[in-house]
């Protein structure tokens, strides 16, 4: 049984960090791809990150260079470092691999 869970978020001010974790159960991070979408209030789900089975990253035009996805194989767990944190990348941040989503977690970014 896979299962999915987000944990990290937060309020934090402009300029600001949060590292963000998905632990993953059930699921071999060497086979899958592990991603991590952010929907804003209101708005469309977007793809923020990605980093495949072979540790390919790909990023967000909004997120690059501010934003770094890695893993831990062994402990089944992704992350999403976040720096220099804008008020528009407040939303709900979701992990999702294979076909699976977890339950998301809010970041916030305001004074």
């Amino acid at each position: 049984q896979v299962h999915i869970e987000e944990s990290g978020g937060g309020l934090v001010q402009p300029g600001g960090s949060l590292r963000l974790t998905c632990e993953v159960s059930g699921l071999s991070l060497r086979r899958y791809d592990i991603s991590w979408y952010r929907q804003p209030s209101g708005e469309k789900r977007e793809l923020v990150a990605r980093i495949t089975s072979g540790e390919s990253t790909e990023y967000a035009d909004s997120v690059k260079d501010r934003f770094i996805i890695s893993k831990d194989n062994v402990r089944r767990r992704v992350y999403l470092q976040m720096n220099a944190l804008k008020v528009e990348d407040s939303g709900v941040y979701y992990c999702y691999g294979g076909t699976w989503w977890g339950q998301g977690t809010q970041v916030t970014v305001s004074y």
